[in-house]
């Protein structure tokens, strides 16, 4: 992203756009100099919901870095929620008042990550008033840094994100997540797999709900769905769609709001096919 696509959003001469790009890319280049050299893995609201100490100091180094520039903002991160959607949900539901809350997750697909398997990253999204307004998600992996500015576009690498052309299901590639609640998110979404695999070109599950979403902006995939995510998870990746020409709603196809949890997100051409083939396998929600 070229300098000139960056400054708008700003406070005195703090363009937010920057100060989100710097700080994912620190976070990021810290986060990769740590893979396969974490000492503590821990479990939070299941087996399969992982943390590592790189993922709680992924998030202070983010917290203090985004407080050094805006003292006055609230920030709300993932590691400093307790596990389960109830808690989530309240977290959010104290701080949506905030006049600028930022919504971080400081290493989304801590399993890859754990394992090695290279698709992890950052995202961070800023609200205003509870709408985003600007959103990053970085891949250090790929050193790919996915950035998006409310009404400015979507960009990678400098250019502009535009979402796929695919009009139908079958020509589609289209991703999803196994949830880490297994006992009531995983057997719906397991129920939309069901439905739509045989309706589209293929699946993927590739363990990063933020990189899947930043995928779809950049036209890699048509559309992506899960059931039982957290704001952190998707805040940043629906303004990258958005801005890219894409539509992002609830399962049910209601318009995307930091309180969604079950989120719809394709290139638009799609969305109402999908809608509908997870709707009628009663995979839209809990």
């Amino acid at each position: 992203m070229t300098n000139s696509n960056i400054p708008s959003f700003a406070v005195g001469s703090k363009s937010f756009t920057a100060v989100a790009i710097n700080i994912a890319s620190k976070a990021g280049e810290w986060i990769q100099s740590k893979l396969g050299d974490f000492n503590k893995l821990q479990t939070k609201y299941s087996s399969h919901d992982l943390v590592t100490e790189v993922d709680k100091g992924a998030e202070t180094m983010i917290r203090n870095l985004i407080q050094t520039h805006f003292p006055h903002h609230v920030v709300l991160g993932e590691e400093g929620v307790a596990p389960g959607p109830d808690a989530s949900k309240r977290a959010l539901e104290q701080l949506s008042a905030a006049e600028y809350l930022w919504i971080v997750d400081p290493l989304d697909g801590t399993t890859n990550f754990v394992h090695g398997f290279p698709f992890f990253s950052i995202s961070l999204a800023l609200a205003h008033k509870g709408e985003v307004i600007v959103g990053v998600v970085y891949n250090p992996v790929h050193n790919e840094l996915y950035v998006a500015e409310k009404g400015k576009g979507a960009y990678l690498k400098g250019k502009r994100m535009q979402v796929s052309s695919e009009t139908k299901l079958i020509d589609s590639l289209v991703a999803t997540g196994f949830p880490a609640d297994r006992a009531g998110a995983l057997p719906v979404n397991m129920r939309g797999v069901q439905a739509l695999a045989p309706k589209v070109r293929n699946l993927r599950v590739a363990g990063s709900a933020a990189l899947h979403m930043a995928y779809v902006a950049a036209g890699r995939l048509s559309g992506f769905w899960e059931i039982g995510l957290n704001s952190w998870d998707m805040a940043a990746g629906a303004l990258l769609i958005s801005e890219s020409g894409g539509k992002v709603t609830d399962t049910e196809g209601k318009p995307y709001s930091l309180h969604v949890r079950d989120v719809l997100a394709t290139n638009g051409h799609i969305h109402d096919e999908i809608r509908q083939e997870l709707s009628a396998a009663s995979a839209i929600g809990i």
